[in-house]
Parts: structure tokens; C-alpha cells; sequence
């Protein structure tokens, strides 16, 4: 049998393995003798007037006046006094009186808003107008102190139906 011939690809690419180890090599050995220590001086970085980082420190005689801490916004601004009518009203949408509990189709922002038999001051059905107050539950908001609003029955909206 015949020698194993190395063509001139193969030689190519094991030059090129070689050269690239050899580079590598080289490059570790020169960030290894060129490794000196670094002082806190040279990472100490410093943001100027236009807030741009720069390596320099400040002018002292560049300095502004003294900022006050209730001037600083972060986000948004607080809120002003707006009036807030802690009790809503909305529609009874569902209401289970096996399992107790139901949801409520708030009249403003048409949220649905769950309700437990432990919340309600009296007895609801479904497509009764409530009057409620919403607190945050486990699961989102929860519907509390639930009464019937002026006896008023609504009829539960329908769903289309398909023929």
C-alpha cells in the first residue's frame, strides 16, 4: 500500500492551525509581561456638565448652586388632589349561589371585578344594580360591603346565539 499523500489543502489549512496557535500564543505572552497593576486613579471615572463620563475631575470654579433635594422629579409628579369616590356601582354579570361567588361589571370602566358571598350585605343575584367598593385580592380586584343599589334589576346581557 501506498503512503498517505498530503495535498496541498491539508497542508494549507494545518499552516494556517499552526500560524493562528503560534499568534495566540504570542498575544498571551505579551498581556502577560505587559500586566501591571492598575491604581484606583486611573478607574476613577467622572461625569461633567453635559453628563458625558469623562477621566478629568471637575473644574471647582465651573461648580452651580446647591440643588435642593425637593426640585428633583424622579418619574412622575405626585398627584394632585383629585377626588375619588371609593364606591362604584356596576351590574351583577354572574353570580353562583352554590359555590358563592360571582363577578360584577363595574358601570365606569366595565372591568369585571370578582365577588365572594363573604363581601355581600345582602343577598344578590344576577342583573341586579350594586353599589360596591373594590379592594386588592390574591387574584386582582375583589368587590367588599356589596349592596343591592335602589332595588333596581337589570336583565343580564345576552349572548348572541348561532343557528
Amino acid at each position: 500500500m501506498g503512503r498517505s499523500q498530503e495535498t496541498f489543502n491539508k497542508k494549507e489549512v494545518k499552516n494556517k492551525k499552526d500560524k493562528k496557535r503560534k499568534d495566540k500564543e504570542k498575544k498571551r505572552l505579551e498581556r502577560k509581561d505587559n500586566d501591571k497593576p492598575t491604581s484606583l486613579d486611573d478607574m476613577i471615572a467622572y461625569v461633567d456638565e453635559n453628563g458625558m463620563i469623562t477621566s478629568t475631575p471637575p473644574d471647582p470654579n465651573k461648580k452651580k448652586s446647591v440643588i435642593k433635594s425637593e426640585d428633583i422629579e424622579i418619574s412622575i409628579r405626585k398627584q394632585e388632589d383629585i377626588p375619588f369616590d371609593p364606591i362604584r356601582k356596576g351590574t351583577v354579570a354572574f353570580f353562583n349561589d352554590s359555590k358563592g361567588y360571582g363577578f360584577i361589571r363595574d358601570s365606569e370602566t366595565q372591568e369585571s371585578i370578582f365577588v365572594h358571598v363573604n363581601n355581600l350585605l345582602e343577598p344578590i343575584k344576577e342583573g341586579n344594580l350594586v353599589s360596591f367598593e373594590v379592594e386588592k385580592g390574591m387574584k386582582g380586584p375583589t368587590a367588599v360591603q356589596v349592596k343591592i343599589f335602589k332595588d333596581k334589576v337589570l336583565q343580564p346581557p345576552t349572548l348572541p346565539t348561532q343557528d
